[in-house]
C-alpha cells in the first residue's frame, strides 16, 4: 500500500473542501502520480467525483459504522498500487456523530489511519484571524497531526500573503497555497443528474481546469512530501475469500441504482457470492439462475418514466421475489419495488408493485442521519440479536398499503421507529446498510441464498 496519505479537512461548512480535494487529485494526476480517493462518512456523491478524477474507485471511511480495524483495512486495500491517498473529510474537522466527542469525525479518521492533515480555511474577509482559527484547531485536540494549511477563497495574492504570514508565524506550519474566490471553481453538477453526467464525461473539462488552477497557486510538490505516513497493519482480514462462489447474486447497477459501498460488494464476494450486474434502466431483465438480489439506492425518481416503461424487467423482478428470491432493497431500490412513485411535479409512475404502498417525492428533506438497526420478527438478515449500522438520506415519503410488515427497527437522533417492509425473503427499506458493521448479516444472506438454490 502507499505510505503517503493526507487528510483534507475543513474548518466548517462553506469552506469549499470538496472542490479543493478534487482539484488536488487532478493536480497530482497531472504530476504523474497514481491517486486513491477516500471519503470520511457515509456520503455517496463525493466518492463519485473522486472516482471520475482518479480512475480508481473511491471508498468510504466511517468510524461510527465500522470498527477501527476495518477502517484501517479499507485504507490498506484501497491504497494498494497508489502513490498517494487523499482522504476528504466530512463537515468540519471535529464534527461527527455526537457534539460531545470525536466519534465519526474526520479528526478520528485521521488518528485511526495515522494520517497527516492539511486544513482548508475559508479566508474570505479575514487576515490575521485565520491564524486564530488554525491555532484553535491545533489546540483543540493535540493528538492530531495538522501539517499544513491551504487558504481558500482569498481575494488576491496580496491577501494570501497576509494570511500566510500570520498563520506561519503563529501556528508554526506551512501555508501551501491558495485558491481565489472564483465562480468557475464551483462544482457545476451537484444535483441528481450527477451520475449520468460523470459517465458521459461531461465534467472532465471542469476537473482538468480545476487541476490547472491548483497547480498555479498551490505547492503540490510540498503537499506530496508532507503526506508521508506510517504503514498500516491489521490483525485479521474481513475479506478472506472462499475458494469458489457458492451462489449467484444479481446486483442492479446503472444511473438509477448506484449507491453501493464497495466493501458491501466485496464482502458478498468473499463470503461466496458471484455478483452478476444488470441494468433495470436499460431494460435488462433479472439475470437467470440467480440465488439472490441486491438493489441499492440511487435516483429512481429521475428515471421514473423509463423504469415504469420497462414492464418485462418489472415482471421478472416481481416474479422472482414472489417465488422467494432472497432480496435486499435499500432506499432507491425500496422505492422501485413499491406500487407507484409520484415525482415532485405530481406525475405518477407504476413501479414493480411487490411492496403495497406508494412513494411521494417532496422538495424538502424527509430523513437524514445515522441509524442503528435491529430486526423485526422474520428478518433473515439480522436473525437473533444481531445489530447493524447504516445511514438514511432521502427526499421521499412512503405511504404503506393496508397490510404491512416492517422489516426492522432503527434508532436515530429522534429515537426508535419501525422501518422498511418484510415479506418472506424480501427485506426492503430506506436505510443503507454497511455490511462491515455486521459481517454476520452477509453470512445469513448467503445461507438463505443457498437454501433458495437447493430448493429450486
Amino acid at each position: 500500500m502507499s505510505s503517503r496519505r493526507l487528510v483534507i479537512a475543513g474548518t466548517g461548512s462553506g469552506v469549499g473542501k470538496t472542490t479543493l480535494t478534487i482539484g488536488l487529485m487532478s493536480a497530482l494526476m497531472k504530476k504523474g502520480y497514481t491517486v486513491q480517493g477516500f471519503k470520511c462518512g457515509p456520503d455517496y456523491i463525493d466518492p463519485t467525483y473522486h472516482t471520475a478524477v482518479t480512475g480508481r474507485i473511491s471508498r468510504n471511511l466511517d468510524s461510527w459504522m465500522l470498527n477501527k480495524e476495518l477502517v484501517k483495512e479499507i485504507v490498506i486495500r484501497g491504497s494498494d498500487g497508489a502513490d498517494i491517498s487523499i482522504i476528504e473529510g466530512v463537515m468540519g474537522f471535529f464534527d461527527g456523530k455526537n457534539p460531545l466527542n470525536n466519534t465519526g469525525s474526520t479528526a478520528e479518521i485521521s488518528l485511526i489511519t495515522e494520517s497527516p492533515v492539511v486544513l482548508v480555511v475559508n479566508c474570505a474577509s479575514m487576515a490575521r484571524s485565520a491564524a486564530a482559527i488554525v491555532k484553535g484547531f491545533q489546540e483543540f485536540l493535540k493528538d492530531v497531526n495538522i501539517v499544513g494549511v491551504i487558504a481558500n477563497r482569498v481575494g488576491s495574492e496580496g491577501h494570501f500573503k497576509i494570511v500566510q504570514t500570520a498563520i506561519e508565524q503563529e501556528c508554526g506550519i506551512p501555508v501551501l497555497g491558495y485558491l481565489k474566490r472564483n465562480e468557475e471553481l464551483t462544482i457545476p453538477e451537484r444535483h441528481l443528474g450527477l451520475i449520468p453526467s460523470v459517465e458521459r464525461g461531461e465534467l472532465d473539462p471542469f476537473f482538468d481546469q480545476l487541476g490547472e488552477f491548483v497547480l498555479g497557486t498551490i505547492n503540490v510538490d510540498s503537499l506530496y512530501e508532507l503526506a508521508k505516513a506510517s504503514t498500516l497493519k491489521v490483525n485479521e482480514s474481513q475479506f478472506k475469500r472462499r475458494e469458489r462462489p457458492v451462489v449467484r447474486m444479481a446486483v442492479a447497477r446503472d444511473a438509477a441504482f448506484n449507491f453501493y459501498y464497495k466493501e458491501n460488494l466485496e464482502m458478498l464476494e468473499a463470503a461466496g457470492s458471484e455478483l452478476v450486474e444488470f441494468s433495470p434502466l436499460k431494460g435488462e431483465n433479472l439475470p437467470e439462475r440467480v440465488d439472490g438480489l441486491y438493489i441499492g439506492g440511487g435516483f429512481p425518481e429521475e428515471f421514473a418514466h423509463e423504469l415504469a416503461e420497462n414492464k418485462e424487467v418489472k415482471n421478472s423482478i416481481r416474479s422472482a421475489i414472489e417465488k422467494g428470491l432472497p432480496t435486499l432493497a435499500e432506499c432507491g431500490g425500496f422505492m422501485y419495488l413499491t406500487e407507484s412513485l409520484e415525482t415532485s411535479d405530481g406525475k405518477n409512475y407504476k413501479m414493480v408493485g411487490i411492496i403495497p404502498g406508494k412513494v411521494k417525492m417532496q422538495l424538502k428533506l424527509a430523513a437524514l442521519g445515522y441509524r442503528e438497526i435491529t430486526a423485526e420478527e422474520g428478518n433473515f438478515l439480522l436473525e437473533g440479536d444481531l445489530r447493524a449500522r447504516g445511514h438514511e438520506f432521502h427526499y421521499s415519503t412512503f405511504h404503506p398499503g393496508t397490510e404491512f410488515q416492517p422489516a426492522y427497527q432503527t434508532k436515530g437522533m429522534r429515537g426508535y421507529k419501525q422501518e422498511g417492509y418484510r415479506n418472506g425473503n424480501l427485506i426492503a427499506g430506506y436505510t443503507h446498510f454497511h455490511f462491515g458493521s455486521c459481517p454476520e448479516l452477509v453470512e445469513n444472506w448467503i445461507k438463505k441464498c443457498k437454501e433458495y438454490k437447493e430448493n429450486g
